[in-house]
């Protein structure tokens, strides 16, 4: 099939080389003529764990190609998928504005049928918004479909090419029966397409990722009561996580979620409850609670020291998950920003996301080669991205690198008894002992 992809941001990279990956021919356009070009040659624009492989195949073999003219993709593809940035207005809602603009610009040009996708995640009511603004300027039929995408940074590409299910909102037979015939590929092995109408497709995509957050707030909240009680956070965790009606995802306690999902699509979908007239306490409790959770460790450093003023702090991890180079909405972020202010110093290291961060706040901290030279000299090593390369660490080479061996984990990867054969110090989260 001959499809098209608008936008070549995290969703739109991953969709269009997948899909290119399964026979399809797949034109990929972005306003960005630098970014176009550099992909053109061979260079990814973002860190995806094993994108690079299907990229650099897919390119080679002419399947998957780049444009800055929209023009060429509507004419040459049957199907468009709009991938494009939806980002918090400053009430929380989605800015719908440059779907809505693309969308304007399509009508101008569609001459024959074609199926317009929404991939991106977008508030209930975006396809009928969508259609409208084609419609004012185009006389030919065309399809509006909705297909929320529900990929996992660091696992993004075992995402798409195995789904666990896929959610297509659609309107008429035809639509249908041409994204059924694409996704045939991805579901092989029997995995489900539910086919909807457009705004429950919309809603679904709000309503996993804001349940999954629900979870893990609930788990940090669980955490800081077991601190209280005396009670092993881990331990609570294997024992609910084993009853089949909570299962065993998202029982992590720590620091607090970010990205580029879970606070945007929580927000957006307390702000559309609020246009609806809807107040939905669950989930603003929810954005309340990871508010404090990203604020949670720094007060123990600073409990523990008596001050922060003067400190030196070495931190593990910039991302706001492992496997990625994302660090939107990231904790280790608020940490720096708390610790700057308190004037400390920060050595951090980070496999993927120290250049993110370098271009972010500049110079306001060192950034380490690797995780070991990030602890010489300071007098606290914190720990804020699960990498797994932090897991089996030489605590010995950690002890003699540190000023003080003190350690403040934020996502429990280690054991109290684990750190204590070392004689160093340890806190984590949700735990009676430290």
């Amino acid at each position: 099939m001959n499809i098209s992809i608008v936008g070549t941001g995290y969703v739109g990279l991953v969709t269009g080389t997948c899909f290119a990956e399964t026979g399809n021919h797949v034109l990929c356009v972005d306003i960005d003529e630098n970014k176009v070009n550099s992909m053109r040659m061979g260079k990814m624009p973002i860190y995806e764990p094993d994108l690079d492989v299907l990229f650099e195949r897919n390119l080679k073999a002419g399947r998957l190609k780049f444009t800055t003219q929209l023009k060429e993709a509507v004419d040459k593809t049957d199907i468009i998928f709009l991938a494009l940035p939806t980002p918090p207005n400053e009430d929380g809602s989605a800015d719908l504005s440059y779907i809505l603009k693309v969308a304007d610009d399509l009508g101008k040009m569609l001459t024959g049928y074609k199926v317009i996708v929404d991939k991106s995640t977008v508030p209930v009511g975006t396809a009928e918004k969508v259609r409208e603004a084609i419609a004012k300027n185009c006389k030919c039929d065309f399809d509006v479909v909705s297909n929320p995408e529900f990929l996992r940074e660091g696992f993004a590409v075992d995402d798409f090419m195995k789904p666990d299910r896929v959610v297509i909102g659609v309107s008429g037979d035809r639509a249908r029966k041409q994204m059924e015939e694409l996704y045939k590929p991805f579901v092989r092995q029997g995995n489900p397409v539910y086919f909807m109408d457009l705004r429950s497709a919309e809603l679904t995509k709000y309503a996993a990722n804001s349940f999954l957050a629900t979870k893990i707030s609930f788990m940090n909240e669980m955490a800081n009561l077991c601190e209280k009680v005396g009670a092993d956070v881990d331990m609570v965790r294997m024992g609910i996580g084993s009853d089949p009606r909570i299962g065993k995802r998202f029982l992590f306690p720590g620091i607090g979620y970010g990205g580029s999902c879970f606070p945007k699509d929580v927000k957006a979908l307390v702000q559309s409850a609020n246009e609806n007239e809807y107040d939905f306490k669950i989930l603003k409790s929810v954005m309340q609670v990871n508010e404090i959770q990203k604020h949670i460790l720094i007060p123990r450093v600073k409990k523990h020291f008596g001050k922060l003023a003067g400190l030196k702090i070495a931190m593990w991890g910039l991302a706001f998950k492992p496997d990625t180079d994302d660090i939107r909405e990231a904790s280790s972020l608020v940490m720096i920003d708390e610790l700057l202010k308190e004037k400390a110093t920060v050595t951090a290291f980070d496999p993927a996301a120290s250049e993110n961060v370098k271009k972010l706040i500049g110079d306001k901290i060192t950034y380490a080669a690797d995780e070991y030279a990030a602890l010489d000299g300071a007098d606290a090593l914190i720990i804020a991205t699960e990498w797994s390369l932090f897991r089996t660490p030489d605590f010995a080479e950690m002890k003699k690198r540190l000023k003080t061996p003190v350690i403040f984990d934020g996502r429990n990867l280690y054991t109290a008894d684990q750190v204590a054969e070392h004689e160093m110090i340890y806190y984590s989260i949700g735990r009676s002992k430290r």
